[in-house]
């Protein structure tokens, strides 16, 4: 059962065991297993990246028994630090219309007031949240977590995603990243289920568009896993509905970027028996059968059930489900990441085959070469780009990622 461990003092206790345990018994069980390359999750790794996807994979696995280990921002206040840029972000209850509109009266969200970080890039003279430069690109960040960890301050987990593309992609000379709300369920109280995070993510949309001034054109959206499924929906919105009516919704973003996106929240890819959701989870840290993936998938999807996971294109866009209508015909151009050691490869690569369908594989230079641009990295586990030490896949992925935007 997840999340056993919740309370104190067994959440202490637990933990302290499983300190004791690791450091005398795992470290030196892992040690013995990364050592000889045919033990390692794939022969090909080295010993220092078995050594660690093994202490990831407890880590993760500790963490869906006691939840957080440490006090995480939130949505609730700005939370500072060195170099830390926060600011408050309007709701944006006027540009919600249509399914969007429906979905959240069933939930009985509403978008409000959250926090958002920018960060510069090293000797960036911009002041915070100025007006663009002259047709400066802006990359706009939504980070991971299975919609129910994790946080957009500039100092989290995911933050080498947006920070490595920072520092890589010429044209870009700041991030911005929305605190959304992180859903939760039973056994802890339930709050936040979809559509609450796409009401924040329009509302960060909102303010870098009417507030800052950037035009549509010139933000790049990057998502990672959950922000990946996150990023799609608030553009299917856009897409949707940007024209269609009264509702002042803005245009979609020149780019996406998507780093190992969360495509399928239902159990269509995850049932197939030789599938990379079954065959990866000895190479890869997330998906493995202690109820985390289950619980964030109930959390997320909340009133809605578990039915809307497997044929809503904004919950499930890589869905095999048959009662699934999905297509990405008004989407802008996409460069999509898989690892070819992650659990959510056949997603991904689904996912990849119908923007491909509509859209058209190649560089997205010329009309004819295609809009999506299908970056696979071997022997890469999940959402590789938030791990500095997942080298050389890493800093590749960054070039490719820079020449592409620089192609456009």
């Amino acid at each position: 059962m997840p999340f056993a461990f919740r309370h104190q003092p067994l959440k202490g206790l637990y933990l302290t065991y499983q300190l004791i345990t690791t450091l005398l018994i795992r470290f030196p069980i892992w040690v013995l297993l990364s050592l000889p390359s045919p033990l390692r999750p794939r022969k090909t790794w080295t010993f220092k990246r078995s050594f660690l996807l093994r202490l990831l994979r407890h880590f993760t696995e500790t963490a869906n028994q006691t939840g957080s280990f440490t006090k995480t921002p939130n949505h609730l206040a700005i939370t500072p630090g060195d170099g830390v840029n926060g600011v408050w972000v309007g709701a944006a209850n006027h540009l919600v219309t249509g399914d969007l509109k429906i979905w959240a009266k069933v939930a009985n969200v509403e978008s409000i007031r959250v926090p958002g970080y920018w960060t510069h890039k090293k000797g960036s003279s911009i002041k915070v949240g100025s007006a663009p430069q002259p047709d400066e690109k802006i990359v706009y960040h939504l980070h991971g977590g299975a919609y129910i960890r994790l946080s957009a301050h500039p100092k989290d987990f995911t933050a080498p995603v947006a920070m490595g593309i920072l520092q890589a992609v010429d044209p870009v000379t700041r991030v911005f990243a929305v605190e959304y709300r992180l859903a939760s369920g039973k056994p802890f109280k339930i709050a936040h289920p979809f559509p609450t995070q796409l009401l924040d993510a329009l509302a960060g949309y909102n303010y870098l568009v009417n507030v800052v001034g950037f035009t549509p054109e010139n933000i790049i959206v990057v998502g990672d896993s959950a922000g990946g499924n996150l990023v799609q929906a608030l553009v299917r919105y856009l897409t949707e509905y940007h024209g269609t009516t009264d509702v002042p919704v803005p245009g979609p973003p020149g780019a996406l970027v998507l780093v190992s996106p969360w495509v399928d929240a239902g159990m269509s890819h995850d049932s197939l028996p030789t599938g990379s959701a079954k065959k990866f989870l000895t190479s890869d840290y997330v998906g493995s059968p202690d109820g985390g993936i289950p619980y964030a998938k109930n959390a997320f999807t909340g009133p809605h059930g578990m039915g809307a996971a497997e044929t809503n294109p904004y919950i499930s866009p890589a869905s095999l489900h048959p009662g699934l209508v999905v297509d990405f015909k008004k989407f802008p151009r996409t460069f999509i990441i898989a690892g070819g050691a992650e659990v959510l490869f056949d997603s991904i690569k689904t996912f990849k085959d119908r923007m491909a369908a509509d859209l058209g594989e190649g560089n997205g230079v010329k009309p004819d070469e295609g809009k999506v641009r299908y970056y696979e990295a071997p022997d890469a586990i999940h959402d590789y780009l938030a791990f500095p030490w997942h080298e050389p896949e890493r800093t590749d992925t960054l070039k490719a990622i820079n020449e592409w935007v620089k192609q456009a």
